[in-house]
């Protein structure tokens, strides 16, 4: 399977790379790390693990091709993916104080949200496009799909969770309503920074 040992070896240093730096989800859980700290983040980190190995098995099966044959309904995808960011971005923008969140009032991201974002997420489609059409030998190709499915979750979930430990160690740095406040508009501005390749790079199925 993979090919090669040196293939493998490539892809699973491809798979840390692209699931550990900066994007969407990696903001996302930092922000909630800090606003609700690992335990309560946890479901959410596992919802972009699980709904990208989905993904990564959907565009191995053919939902590429799909898109490749009919461009309008990624179109349609990254716009309705903007319109969730931005949703998102107001949401995080807007958390109030740690404090006001005593009585487990306010609510993150879970299981089935984090599962669905993955599809309307620019950076988990690169991620996954990538991972199908560089590192999958057409050779036991289904077995092959299967594979760097698996292995992407396991490589992803430890490296998202990075950023959850991250965000929940500054939680009483920014006990401070001012300081989450900054921190809250700072992490809006990047999901909306975000969008730049969503809306402006050319579409990875033309």
């Amino acid at each position: 399977m993979l090919g090669s040992l040196d293939l493998f070896t490539a892809f699973v240093l491809f798979a840390f790379v692209s699931s550990i730096t900066p994007g969407p989800n990696n903001t996302m859980l930092l922000a909630s790390g800090v606003n609700f700290g690992v335990r309560r983040t946890i479901p959410h980190a596992i919802g972009i693990s699980v709904g990208f190995m989905v993904m990564v098995l959907a565009v191995g099966f053919g939902l590429g091709e799909v898109f490749k044959a009919v461009p309008s309904l990624y179109t349609i995808l990254r716009y309705a993916g903007a319109a969730y960011l931005l949703y998102l971005a107001w949401k995080i923008a807007t958390s109030g104080p740690l404090a006001s969140d005593t009585a487990g009032s306010r609510k993150p991201l879970g299981f089935w949200g984090a599962a669905a974002f993955q599809w309307v997420n620019p950076k988990a489609w690169v991620m996954a496009v990538g991972a199908i059409t560089t590192y999958t030998p057409a050779q036991g190709y289904v077995m092959n799909v299967i594979v760097i499915a698996a292995v992407f979750a396991l490589v992803n979930l430890p490296s998202v969770g990075v950023w959850v430990m991250f965000g929940s160690a500054l939680r009483n740095i920014l006990r401070e309503p001012r300081w989450l406040t900054l921190f809250n508009l700072v992490m809006a501005a990047l999901l909306v920074i975000s969008l730049y390749p969503l809306l402006f790079v050319e579409s990875a199925f033309s």
